[in-house]
C-alpha cells in the first residue's frame, strides 16, 4: 500500500473471472462537513461516487494481461479536498501509482490531467473539463464534457493533453524504478487454447449453433473447462467477424464502414406529457419524456467534491429494463450502467438547456429495445422531446458511436491496419476495440467518451474517428430536423404556470396564516406551491393552468376583506374595540380592517393588568395615534396612553389603498384626493 492523498489498496487473490474491480468512496470529514441525515453517517453509494468508480476502472481495465481474471481491487478514499481541485483526477493518478508499484501484472501507468479553456464573448467563459487518459503516448480513455466546443480546438486541447501528462508518467515511473518493483508471473491466465481452437472449423462457428459445437467440443476435450470451450468459441467468432471487416470492408448486417442504420422519430407522442419523443436508429428504440416542476424540485450538489453548493436545474435518467435486450432479470434500483450512460446523455444536453428557464427540468429515457448505442440515442431522443416541451434550446443535440477493429503483427506489437465504423452494432462493440462515443450540435461538440479494449491507441486514430463521428452527426440532424426542426413556441397548455404575486409586508402574516396555515391549505387543495423570492415577492408554481385559477380564487377569497387604506404617521384615528382580552383590546380603524391587538401598556399612563380596569367595552370608540408598522412582522402600532399627555391631536382621513396583488410585477403607489 502507497500513501497518497487517497492511497488505493490493493488485494489479489483466487480467480473470480471478474477482473478487477475498482472503489472510490468520499467521505463528508474530508471536506470538513458532518453528514445531515438523522445517523450522521455516510449511508450509501451516491451516484458521484459510482461515475468516478467507472471513470477509473474505464482507464486501467485495458491494461491488464489478456485473460486475466483474479479478484484484483483498486479501493480510493478521498481522506482531504479543498473544493477548488476535482478529486476524480487525483482518484485515477493514484490507483495508477499504486498499481504501478505493486507486484500486480500490469501494463501502465495511465494518468489524467487537463482543462481547457476557450473563450466565447468578452465577458464570458466556457470551461470545457476534458479527461485524457494516457499510457505514454498512446490514448487509453476519454472523457469530455465541454459547452459546445468547436471541433478544431477540442482536437488541439487533446494534442496538448499529451504532452502535459508525460511529466506524470515519468514521476510514476521514477518511483518504480526507486522502488526496484518486479512484476510476479500470473500462473495462469483464462484464454482460449490454441489446440481447441484450431479445431473448430469456420464451417462450424457459422453455420452450427453454439450449444452443438459446445458439445462436440466436450467430447473431443473431456477434460478442458467450461471457459476454455465457450472462449474457444468465442475466438474463432471474433477472428471471422473481425476478417471480414479488415479485409472485404463488410460489416455483419451488410452496411459499408460510414453507414448508418435506419433511424425514424416521432414527437408529442402523447398529449398529457409536458413534451414526449421515440427516436429508432436500426434495433436501439427510446422513448424520451420531459417534465416541468417547480424550482424547489431541484437537485442540489454534495459538499464534499464542491466548496459551493450548487443548484441543478436539469436532470436526466435513463431506464434500462432486462427486456431492452431481450433478457429475463431482477429490476431493482438505477444500476451502474444506468447511471453511467444516463450520465452520458445529460453532459452531451446540458449546454443547450437555457439558465434563466424558470422550471425544473427532468428528462426520462426509457430504452425500449438495445442494440448498440442506447446513450446516443438517448441524446437523440431528450433533445427532440425538450423542442417538443418548448424549451427553448440554443440548437440540437445528435451523438454516434464509432468502433474500431485492429489488426497487430504477430508479436503483438506493431498496428499494422485497422477500420473505423460508424454506429456500431452491440455485437460490433463486443468483437471490437473501441467505443467511441460523441454527441454535439452542428457547430461543435458537448460530450465525449472513449472506451478500449486495447492497451492505447494513436492520436491519429483518435482524430480520424472525430472526423468520421462528425460527418455522421450532421446526417443524423438533418433526420431530425425533418421531423422538428426547432423549438416549440409555446408550450403545451397542459403543462405547469408560474406567475408572482406581491404581498405587502403588513399583509404577510394574514397571507401566510398561523404556522403558514394558508399556505399549506392552498397547496393540498390546489397542488400550487409558493417560494419567496424577496421579503414582498412570492413565486406560485401550478401544475396546470386550471390549479393556477382555482389558487387565485382561493387568494381572492382570502383577501377580499383585507383593502387596507394607508395611515399617517402620527396622525390620531378612531378606533372601535371588538374584543377584550387579558392583554388588552382588539380594535379596528376602519369596517373591513383585521382586528389588530392595543396592549395593555399602550391603554394608559397608569399601569393596568386588565383593561376592564378603564371600564373599556366591546364597540366602544376611543382615540388612538398610529405610529406605522413592524418592520420584522408588519403589525399596526397604536397607542392610547400618548394622547393623555397635553400636546395637539388632528384627526386625519383615510384615503389610500394598499392590497396584496396577483401578477407579474408589484404594485405602484397611488394617491386620492
Amino acid at each position: 500500500q502507497a500513501s497518497w492523498l487517497m492511497p488505493p489498496s490493493l488485494r489479489c487473490s483466487r480467480p473470480q473471472l471478474d477482473g478487477p474491480r475498482v472503489d472510490y468512496r468520499q467521505k463528508a470529514a474530508a471536506a470538513g462537513r458532518i453528514p445531515t441525515n438523522y445517523l450522521r453517517r455516510e449511508l450509501g453509494t451516491t451516484d458521484k461516487e459510482i461515475l468516478t468508480s467507472r471513470v477509473i476502472d474505464r482507464s486501467i481495465r485495458p491494461l491488464f494481461p489478456v485473460g486475466y481474471f483474479y479478484d484484483t481491487q483498486i479501493l480510493c478514499n478521498l481522506l482531504a479536498v479543498d473544493g477548488v481541485n476535482d478529486p476524480d483526477i487525483l482518484a485515477i493518478n493514484g490507483a495508477s501509482a499504486a498499481l504501478a508499484l505493486s507486484d500486480i501484472p500490469w501494463n501502465g501507468p495511465v494518468v489524467i490531467d487537463y482543462y481547457l479553456k476557450t473563450k466565447k464573448q468578452k465577458k464570458t467563459h466556457n470551461k470545457t473539463v476534458i479527461h485524457f487518459i494516457f499510457n505514454f503516448l498512446l490514448i487509453v480513455m476519454l472523457e469530455a464534457t465541454a459547452e459546445n466546443i468547436l471541433q478544431q480546438d477540442f482536437c488541439h486541447a487533446i494534442k496538448v493533453g499529451v504532452k502535459q501528462t508525460q511529466h506524470i508518467i515519468q514521476g510514476i515511473q521514477q518511483l518504480v524504478k526507486e522502488r526496484g518493483v518486479v512484476k510476479r508471473t500470473v500462473q495462469k491466465l483464462f484464454v482460449a487454447p490454441e489446440e481447441i481452437v484450431e479445431s473448430i472449423s469456420r464451417d462450424e462457428a457459422i453455420n452450427k449453433i453454439r450449444l452443438e459445437t459446445e458439445e462436440q467440443l466436450k467430447e473431443k476435450f473431456p477434460e478442458a473447462e467450461p471457459y476454455e470451450i465457450m472462449e474457444s468459441f468465442n475466438a474463432v467468432s471474433k477472428d471471422i467477424f473481425r476478417n471480414l471487416i479488415l479485409n472485404e470492408y463488410r460489416r455483419c448486417d451488410g452496411r459499408d464502414l460510414t453507414s448508418l442504420r435506419d433511424i425514424k422519430c416521432e414527437v408529442n407522442m402523447f398529449k398529457m406529457l409536458h413534451g414526449s419523443a421515440l427516436f429508432q436508429r436500426g434495433q436501439t428504440q427510446v422513448l424520451c419524456t420531459v417534465t416541468f416542476d417547480s424550482i424547489e424540485s431541484s437537485v442540489k450538489s454534495d459538499l464534499i467534491s464542491t466548496a459551493v453548493r450548487y443548484v441543478y436545474l436539469w436532470m436526466f435518467f435513463l431506464s434500462f429494463p432486462p427486456y431492452a435486450t431481450n433478457e429475463i432479470g431482477k429490476v431493482t434500483g438505477v444500476n451502474r450502467r444506468e447511471l453511467g450512460h444516463g450520465a452520458l446523455a445529460e453532459r452531451a444536453l446540458k449546454p443547450i438547456i437555457p439558465q434563466d428557464f424558470p422550471f425544473t427540468i427532468r428528462v426520462t429515457s426509457e430504452v425500449l429495445e438495445s442494440n448498440g448505442s442506447s446513450s446516443m440515442a438517448s441524446a437523440c431522443g431528450g433533445s427532440l422531446a425538450l423542442m417538443d416541451a418548448g424549451v427553448p434550446v440554443s440548437s440540437a443535440v445528435a451523438g454516434v458511436a464509432v468502433g474500431l477493429v485492429t489488426k497487430y503483427d504477430l508479436e503483438g506489437k506493431d498496428l499494422e491496419d485497422y477500420r473505423l465504423l460508424t454506429d456500431i452494432l452491440g455485437i460490433e462493440d463486443y468483437y471490437g476495440d473501441m467505443d467511441f462515443k460523441l454527441a454535439g450540435t452542428s457547430k461543435g461538440v458537448t460530450a465525449l467518451q472513449v472506451d478500449l479494449k486495447l492497451p492505447g491507441i494513436p492520436i491519429k486514430i483518435i482524430m480520424e474517428a472525430i472526423q468520421q463521428a462528425t460527418a455522421a452527426k450532421r446526417e443524423i440532424l438533418q433526420i431530425m430536423n425533418e421531423t422538428l426542426a426547432k423549438p416549440r413556441p409555446n408550450r403545451k397548455e397542459s403543462g405547469p404556470v408560474v406567475e408572482t404575486i406581491h404581498v405587502p409586508l403588513s399583509k404577510r402574516l394574514r397571507f401566510l396564516g398561523p404556522g403558514a396555515y394558508n399556505l399549506k391549505k392552498l397547496q393540498a387543495k390546489t397542488g400550487v406551491t409558493l417560494s419567496q423570492l424577496d421579503e414582498e415577492t412570492y413565486s406560485m408554481f401550478a401544475p396546470t393552468p386550471s390549479a393556477m385559477h382555482e389558487a387565485r380564487e382561493f387568494i381572492g377569497e382570502l383577501c377580499k376583506d383585507d383593502q387596507e387604506i394607508n395611515l399617517e404617521f402620527g396622525a390620531v384615528y378612531t378606533a372601535t374595540i371588538t374584543e377584550i382580552r387579558d392583554s388588552g383590546v382588539m380594535v379596528k380603524l376602519y369596517p373591513n380592517m383585521t382586528p389588530v391587538l392595543l396592549h395593555n401598556s399602550q391603554l394608559d399612563q397608569r399601569k393596568i393588568k386588565h383593561p376592564s380596569a378603564l371600564g373599556l367595552e366591546v364597540g366602544q370608540e376611543i382615540q388612538v395615534k398610529y405610529f406605522g408598522r413592524d418592520p420584522t412582522d408588519g403589525r399596526m402600532r397604536l397607542s392610547r396612553k400618548v394622547l393623555q399627555s397635553p400636546a395637539t391631536t388632528v384627526l386625519k382621513t383615510l384615503t389610500d389603498k394598499n392590497s396584496i396583488v396577483l401578477g407579474s410585477t408589484a404594485p405602484e403607489s397611488s394617491t386620492s384626493q
